[in-house]
């Protein structure tokens, strides 16, 4: 009996062992297993509201300026008007200048000073970028009517260190620096960041008209800028503490801006400058506050308290003419409003106050109000002209904003419902100049309130395959800018009305995968805006000065599509096209008489282009821990009319001629992207390019770029 018991065991434990190996078999005979996740970017893509969403880590080893990184993005257009640190307009769904707000973790970027943008923030701070078109998100708290960018820095845990250093053509030199370290007994952090920018830009001007005294005849030719430099720097340092009883985030900010920029020319490149400048200076304080919990449970907290204090100085006292030798003659106007001398400044201190709280219910449903305030100064006063009479502008806005929050069916369906609430109060001094500034016009002190409201949907049915729709109807009030002037190429116009707009934007998009290797995003995107009073530059060819005036109506649509395609690691090719059609629909004139411009486009907006990079990345191509990459841009803009096409005949329009730009990258990175490597060849083959109100751009230029990262 034993002997069959210990057989029948026997057995048993035979044939377990026999499925066992069968099943080890089997499973070793299956297919690898692999997660995919999404990034921060690609779930801000697939919410309700429509948004591109730009990541920097992966070019951070090559980016100097983030102007370079949206311009490549769909519907967005970046127009220079010459080379580093040029003035420049970006367009974002056929929107443009002012209609777009910037943004820093959302907090206004003109807090850290008038001359602070995407050109010359350190790129080395920011995480990603987020792009907003027509429908703005309640909680940035902005009166923007074509969009928003949002700068989102780095939220790193650890001490880190971040440098980078760039030399590039036109005597070019770039440095970013930015870090974080805690105090390992207090716990406090201390984030310094510094951005340091500058170009001669004394790149050559192809084929410009010059006088011959002798011949007495113009003939063209080549020559280089003369009088083009610029410095900016950019330096801030944040103190403070993070996960407290007391507060999730508490910080104490100062920053410091300066900027020096020398004046080649207006909008016109035919007037040269060849003394006139404009010099910056921009101080910064504010604190911010963040708390879970707050008072009640789910209730979140955040608070800003900002002031910065802007000085700008306008240098124009040469009496002199200049011309693309560098050679003047005496005259008895300055060169830029052909006026009497100035040293003319401009004190425009900004305050900014915010109030943001977010109730979260469940994970399905939350609401959010927030409060914003801007107050800005605008003390003038000249050193020079004696005839020129002080005043002390001011203009405030409130804004205010309340959204609720939706995700329904297990996270398929996501809504955003949401008003907005703007009130503007101006007080205005200024009476100079009233038959070009309509100062005699406006009331001194007014205060108007409009109101805004919108909803965004987001349904997806697959994976492959969801759709996404929202509105808007907004208001955007006048900037300092715009209605004030900049004190050298721009006049002022208190005239000035706010632009209102109605929004539509419909899209669908996907992730296709196919296999374990191949990924395939798409993107395709139609919108509709129909405004009212909108705010553009004209430009006088004369004088080449610009002033911002309201068109009655104007329709714009268009569509946009992008393809992502990605084969594991090492390729990555992405394309993308935007059509814009933006039409006057004013029929008749101020005097009742039917306008020349009827269902014209606006002019100085390009309306169709397109962008196009391949990406391939080598790792461990040297050893462990290194990293070769290599990318390829084409750029596409198609011509565009420089002022209405019902102007003039059609052999004298002035058109910025079609642009078809090449840049390759190559960078080599080791020690785990420790150490980075980079050469940058923008405009390879050396085209004559052309950009807002036809201003020559650089030729081919290359740019090198060292970056240090440890953690």
């Amino acid at each position: 009996m034993k002997k069959r018991l210990l057989l029948f065991a026997a057995i048993v434990l035979q044939c377990g062992w026999c499925v066992a190996q069968k099943h080890i078999k089997d499973s070793v005979q299956l297919e690898d297993v692999y997660v995919v996740g999404k990034s921060k970017a690609q779930r801000l893509r697939e919410g309700a509201i429509t948004v591109n969403a730009v990541d920097i880590a992966a070019k951070v080893n090559t980016l100097t300026n983030l102007n370079d990184i949206v311009n490549q993005t769909t519907g967005v257009k970046v127009r220079y008007e010459g080379g580093l640190g040029s003035d420049f307009e970006l367009s974002l769904n056929g929107m443009s200048g002012n209609s777009v707000r910037y943004f820093i973790d959302g907090i206004p970027l003109d807090t850290k000073g008038i001359e602070v943008t995407l050109a010359n923030i350190p790129v080395n701070m920011i995480d990603h970028i987020e792009v907003y078109k027509g429908v703005v998100p309640a909680y940035l708290g902005s009166d923007a009517l074509g969009g928003a960018i949002n700068l989102v820095t780095n939220k790193r845990i650890n001490n880190f260190l971040d440098a980078s250093v760039s030399v590039g053509s036109f005597n070019t030199y770039i440095m970013d620096v930015n870090g974080q370290y805690k105090l390992p007994k207090t716990g406090i952090l201390i984030r310094p960041t510094l951005g340091v920018n500058f170009s001669k830009n004394n790149y050559k001007m192809k084929d410009i008209e010059l006088w011959d005294t002798e011949r007495q005849v113009f003939y063209n030719t080549d020559r280089k800028r003369f009088h083009d430099d610029y410095l900016s720097l950019l330096g801030q340092i944040e103190v403070g503490v993070e996960n407290r009883s007391w507060a999730d985030a508490f910080f104490v900010t100062a920053s410091y801006n300066k900027v020096n920029k020398e004046l080649q020319t207006g909008q016109i490149q035919s007037i040269v400058y060849g003394e006139a400048e404009k010099k910056q200076d921009a101080w910064n304080i504010s604190a911010r506050y963040k708390k879970h919990n707050f008072l009640i449970p789910r209730l979140q907290l955040n608070l800003l308290a900002s002031h910065t204090w802007n000085h700008s100085l306008t240098v124009d006292s040469a009496y002199r003419k200049y011309d693309w030798n560098g050679d003047w003659i005496p005259t008895t106007r300055n060169e830029i409003t052909g006026r009497a001398a100035q040293l003319r400044h401009y004190k425009r201190p900004l305050t900014t106050l915010r109030t943001n709280l977010d109730y979260q219910w469940n994970e399905e449903h939350s609401l959010n109000l927030n409060y914003m305030l801007y107050h800005n100064g605008n003390r003038r006063y000249d050193d020079l002209d004696r005839e020129f009479e002080p005043t002390n502008d001011r203009l405030t806005k409130h804004i205010i904003g309340l959204s609720y929050n939706q995700l329904l069916f297990q996270e398929r369906m996501q809504n955003v419902f949401f008003l907005k609430e703007y009130i503007n109060h101006t007080n205005i001094e200024q009476e100079d100049h009233a038959w070009i500034t309509n100062a005699d016009q406006v009331p001194k002190v007014s205060t108007k309130t409009y109101t805004g409201y919108g909803l965004g949907t987001r349904y997806r049915f697959l994976e492959e395959l969801s759709l996404k729709a929202s509105f808007e109807h907004t208001a955007r009030l006048p900037l300092s800018r715009e209605m004030l002037g900049n004190g050298t190429t721009v006049y002022a116009n208190l005239a000035l009305k706010p632009e209102n707009s109605d929004n539509y934007n419909i899209g669908l998009f996907g992730n296709i995968r196919f296999g374990k290797y191949h990924l395939l995003n798409y993107e395709i995107g139609g919108f509709y805006r129909h405004i009212k009073d909108y705010i553009h530059a004209v430009l006088s060819e004369s004088e080449g000065m610009i002033q911002y005036d309201n068109v009655a109506g104007v329709n714009m649509k268009g569509f946009e599509t992008e393809l992502r395609y990605s084969y594991n690691d090492w390729l990555q090719l992405t394309t993308n096209i935007s059509y814009q059609d933006a039409r006057d629909q004013n029929k008749f004139k101020k005097d009742g008489k039917p306008s020349i411009t009827y269902n014209n486009k606006v002019p100085n907006r390009p309306w169709l282009f397109s962008n196009s990079e391949l990406t391939l990345t080598k790792h461990n191509i040297t050893g462990d821990g290194t990293r070769l990459r290599f990318s390829y841009l084409y750029q596409y803009v198609h011509w565009f009319f420089l002022t209405w096409e019902g102007y003039g005949s059609l052999s004298t329009k002035s058109r910025i001629p079609t642009q078809n730009l090449h840049s390759a990258t190559l960078t080599y990175s080791w020690q785990h992207q420790r150490y980075n490597l980079s050469l940058e060849c923008n405009n390879i083959f050396d085209t004559m390019a052309f950009d807002n109100f036809k201003l020559q751009k650089p030729g081919r230029n290359i740019l090198c770029k060292f970056r240090l990262f440890i953690q």
